[in-house]
């Protein structure tokens, strides 16, 4: 069977009668055993899987299919899915399963998605190279002995290794685009609340969002189309209408784009990722679009107070693994506060116990206004401007990441090079606009180069054209 990059070349065959999903799902469930090495999947649903195939297969002869039948996806460890196993890859959730399914998921098999398996990710999606799991790092299909980026990493190598069609992960600051740029695929994080958070595991309540992993960007499009949309378990989703998305992909002609300068003169950044989005900002200036130079004079208060509000948010969400109602309990604790100390510094790795301490320390009495009060000041900053760009500009356009994916452990024992992998990224979240990342190329070493587009909140539908536009215009070239 052929490699599939899109949901209609998917129906394309269904409909011809050249493959059925039963088949599919053989195709994915082999190339997963193949690509066992990557450690990709957590978890594969074999059995589940092939029932769900067989029943949309009858659905699709009788005419009653939904949207995504055919679509064999991936979901990370952080989603909600009914008697299923969830962990966000954490030892402190060992043998949990959840009492229900999440409201994204349930949309997901409600079009007739069909589910494959539980993807890896840095635990409690805290990372930016998928190195902090407790399962072990997944690893670039590229190249094995590098990163895919996190914390989505499973999610994206499971895509790029053709192990699914696509994946659900999450992006808190950048945790769905810097995988995808990093693994030469789609990442979609749309605008905060467009999709309801009811069943996915938190970590910085105010950041969160649930994004796609694809090959095209008319599959994140239809994915967002069924995914979105008011939810009566989430007090803080969207109540807005969510347009047909997946038939709103026709591009203007000319757009107004943006380009924040210091981005493109940062010490540090990669000069092929440089060249690459200067020659992609050339192809637009060629198709007729306005594109101008911008100054953003926040660029360096960014991950500061990205880090300091969501270790914070990470301290509150984190503070009900203890042991006593679910997950992990350590077996040598001897009275209540032993097990509490004993089951948080057993079952959290380094990283999360990192983030808790320090988002403890931001919110205690001596330090709260110094540092939690400040960063939501400073946020209050890097919205206002981001807002303020996006009503001049259609687009503002920055790369993805600094540099490629870097090799597993190089990283290891520079926490702040680390955290500075998502300088670019979380401008999005912080400001809650939604933001894609499309491949623009690779470097002399076959490494995957992402461009990273950010749009008006709630203006997903001009977003994904355009970037639909990208992708057909601007790969071919740096390919």
């Amino acid at each position: 069977m052929r490699r599939f990059t899109s949901l209609t070349e998917v129906r394309n065959e269904l409909t011809a009668g050249t493959t059925t999903c039963r088949q599919l799902v053989e195709y994915y469930l082999d190339n997963i055993q193949k690509n066992n090495h990557l450690n990709a999947f957590l978890e594969v649903w074999p059995e589940e899987a092939r029932a769900q195939a067989e029943a949309v297969d009858a659905k699709l002869a009788a005419g009653t299919a939904g949207k995504l039948a055919g679509m064999v996806i991936g979901l990370k460890d952080v989603l909600a899915y009914k008697d299923h196993a969830l962990q966000s890859s954490s030892h402190i959730l060992d043998g949990f399963k959840s009492l229900f399914t999440g409201t994204a998921v349930q949309r997901l098999l409600d079009e007739d998605a069909i589910l494959i398996g539980r993807q890896n990710c840095d635990e409690f999606a805290m990372g930016a190279s998928n190195e902090t799991s407790f399962f072990g790092p997944a690893r670039n299909a590229i190249d094995p002995d590098r990163v895919p980026g996190g914390s989505s990493g499973g999610s994206a190598v499971a895509v790029q290794a053709d192990m699914c069609l696509a994946s659900i992960g999450s992006d808190t600051g950048g945790s769905v685009r810097q995988p995808a740029a990093f693994c030469g695929i789609v990442g979609f994080k749309p605008t905060y609340s467009r999709i309801s958070r009811y069943g996915l595991i938190a970590y910085a309540s105010s950041f969160d969002q649930i994004g796609t992993l694809t090959h095209s960007v008319e599959d994140a499009a239809l994915l967002l189309e069924v995914m979105a949309g008011a939810d009566t378990f989430d007090s803080t989703v969207s109540q807005r209408e969510v347009p047909a998305y997946s038939q709103l992909l026709e591009p203007a002609p000319h757009y107004r784009i943006g380009y924040i300068r210091d981005c493109l003169e940062r010490p540090g950044l990669n000069a092929e990722i440089k060249a690459a989005t200067e020659h992609a900002l050339d192809v637009f200036r060629g198709q007729g679009h306005v594109v101008e130079a911008v100054d953003f004079p926040y660029l360096d208060f960014i991950v500061p107070s990205y880090y300091i509000l969501t270790t914070a948010e990470a301290s509150s969400n984190l503070s009900r693994y203890d042991g006593v109602k679910f997950g992990y309990r350590a077996p040598d604790a001897t009275d209540l506060e032993s097990l509490y100390k004993k089951t948080r510094a057993q079952g959290f790795g380094p990283e999360v116990q990192r983030r808790i301490l320090l988002g403890t320390f931001v919110l205690s009495a001596d330090y709260y206004d110094a540092y939690y009060t400040k960063a939501q000041q400073v946020r209050r900053l890097i919205k206002e401007k981001t807002d303020e760009l996006l009503r001049e500009y259609d687009f503002l356009v920055l790369p993805t990441t600094p540099a490629t994916a870097f090799r597993i452990g190089e990283n290891e024992k520079d926490t702040l090079a680390m955290y500075l992998a998502d300088i670019f990224t979380v401008q999005a979240s912080l400001a809650g606009v939604p933001a894609i990342s499309v491949p623009a190329g690779e470097d002399s070493k076959g490494l995957p180069i992402g461009l990273q587009i950010l749009s008006g909140a709630f203006r997903e539908e001009h977003l994904l054209a355009f970037a639909k536009s990208v992708t057909e215009t601007l790969t071919p070239v740096l390919s």
